[in-house]
């Protein structure tokens, strides 16, 4: 009988990868169908109220404490050795502070539905509408922390994030029909939450059924490994910094704005979420792979791996960037087309997304190598400084500067800590020279520079979403031929260790095929 045998790192990469490509294609389609949908059948105020219902939620997630990412990076070793015993510790700990959490968030939603529906007035909701609406979409959080929490942090460190990407595919399709379907038959949008909760149902059945078939030796009777979450108070800070880049802008244009506002945030931040999410395919499962190069201590690999991805990561993001800054109002104005009870077209702040999103994704390789490397405790100073300027700046800013304000706090903060982690990564982690990601970050501004400048003497209108297409694929070429020239030039030695590595994985894929 053949014996199936384990994936490996490469392989692995390759299934997370191709997956996660699947799902972010998802994502973005129904990231673009159902804010189009809220705007035209509920209205801007309406679809402002559940992006700024849906942001308190989030931030009511830090009730984890860093639980996922002190989880995944306890189940690093004993994965690496194949320690059944030692992971079902880990697993059981994990499930144990999940569930306390779970509760604590839970009378969170609770509080937040009776205190909203006072504070935040909404045409067509009364007081007891919004507290139910509250509760239904708190309610995909509360089942994260009772039953996937635990999963999630098992399949994630394993680098089997292939299978969070199948079952939330499902997911996103069948909430997305039901909300779609229902918004078409103009149903109250309080039942629309309620029904479209099924969905996650499903995601919750494919989770568990596959780690019952594929973990069979995890026993949640073992003793569970409480000092193994140790680093869980440490990570809560990274936690924080996403939350606060995430969510702080919302938080702040709620209380200094109104929802009308948020819901303008909200459509521009779709256009960056859609972004960010096609960034995120090349980078899901990375720190996965990367924690277990440094569990085993394998420096040198760990050195020559990084440096490619770095290189690799930094002209993508030029390129995507790029093309973003001289595309995305010609989109924002496309796609807000008769939607007149907000002003969308607002070039200052599509400039400024991009740049925050630049910035905040220029940090990316140096942030993945923090986790991978459990270096949660001694980034902690650095990530209080960078949330406190977003907030700090943001607040001052808001009152007379509106979005704009807001969002040039996220600017500076994100500004702070990529220099703080070009420094902090080469003495703490690789042991690489500074110099050469700094060589690669000016190149990108070069590049940039020169893709950017002379479109802006085009004037870019697009009438239907294939016409923007098309100049979207013409900017792209142009965008990548400047990055491949440039990028080929000043970093010789990375773009070839990294067209070697994408024709290893390229015979690797077709071996699996």
């Amino acid at each position: 009988m053949e014996v199936r045998q384990p994936l490996n790192r490469t392989s692995k990469f390759l299934y997370n990868t191709f997956f996660a490509a699947a799902y972010q294609i998802v994502i973005l389609a129904a990231g673009f169908i159902v804010p189009r949908i809220m705007l035209q059948y509920y209205g801007s105020e309406i679809n402002g109220l559940i992006t700024s219902i849906t942001q308190f939620i989030n931030y009511f997630n830090l009730v984890e404490a860093g639980l996922a990412g002190a989880s995944v990076y306890a189940l690093y070793k004993p994965l690496a050795e194949n320690n059944h015993r030692e992971i079902s510790a880990v697993v059981t700990a994990t499930k144990n502070f999940y569930m306390i959490s779970g509760y604590i968030f839970s009378a969170l939603v609770i509080v937040l539905a009776l205190i909203y529906p006072m504070v935040v007035h909404v045409d067509g909701l009364n007081y007891w509408q919004v507290l139910l609406l509250v509760l239904v979409l708190g309610f995909t959080g509360i089942l994260e922390f009772f039953t996937l929490g635990k999963y999630r942090a098992l399949l994630t460190a394993d680098q089997k994030l292939f299978v969070i990407s199948i079952s939330s595919i499902l997911y996103t399709v069948l909430n997305t029909a039901i909300l779609v379907a229902m918004a078409f038959m103009q149903i109250h949008i309080v039942v629309v939450k309620v029904v479209a909760l099924s969905a996650i149902l499903l995601r919750c059945l494919i989770l568990y059924q596959y780690t019952r078939r594929n973990y069979s030796y995890l026993n949640f009777k073992e003793k569970p490994n409480n000092r193994a979450l140790n680093k869980r108070w440490d990570a809560l800070y990274l936690q924080i910094l996403g939350a606060i880049h995430s969510g702080a802008p919302v938080i702040i244009a709620t209380i200094f704005t109104n929802l009308k506002t948020v819901s303008i945030y909200s459509v521009y931040n779709m256009v960056i979420g859609g972004i960010s999410g096609v960034l995120g395919i090349f980078t899901n499962g990375l720190s996965s792979s990367f924690g277990d190069i440094i569990a085993r201590k394998e420096i040198s690999t760990l050195q020559k791996a990084y440096q490619e991805f770095e290189f690799a990561y930094y002209s993508l993001i030029t390129i995507v960037y790029s093309v973003s800054f001289v595309m995305i109002m010609p989109f924002v104005r496309l796609y807000t087309r008769n939607i007149t009870d907000a002003n969308y077209d607002i070039p200052l702040l599509g400039m400024l997304f991009i740049l925050n999103a630049l910035l905040y994704n220029l940090k990316t390789p140096q942030g993945m190598l923090i986790i991978s490397a459990g270096h949660y405790k001694e980034t902690r100073l650095q990530v209080t400084i960078q949330g406190s300027l977003a907030v700090v700046v943001g607040v001052l800013l808001a009152p007379s500067l509106g979005l704009s304000g807001i969002l040039l706090g996220s600017v500076i903060s994100n500004a702070y800590r990529d220099i703080d982690l070009f420094f902090y990564i080469p003495k703490n982690v690789t042991g690489l020279p500074i110099s050469k990601t700094l060589k690669k970050v000016g190149c990108m501004i070069v590049e940039i520079i020169l893709i950017c400048l002379p479109l802006q003497y085009f004037k870019l209108e697009c009438n239907s979403y294939f016409q923007w297409i098309l100049q979207a694929i013409v900017v792209t070429i142009y965008a990548s031929l400047v990055v491949l020239l440039i990028g080929g030039l000043c970093n010789q030695q990375e773009l070839k260790g990294t067209c070697r590595r994408i024709a290893e994985i390229r015979r690797r894929f077709h071996g699996t095929v």
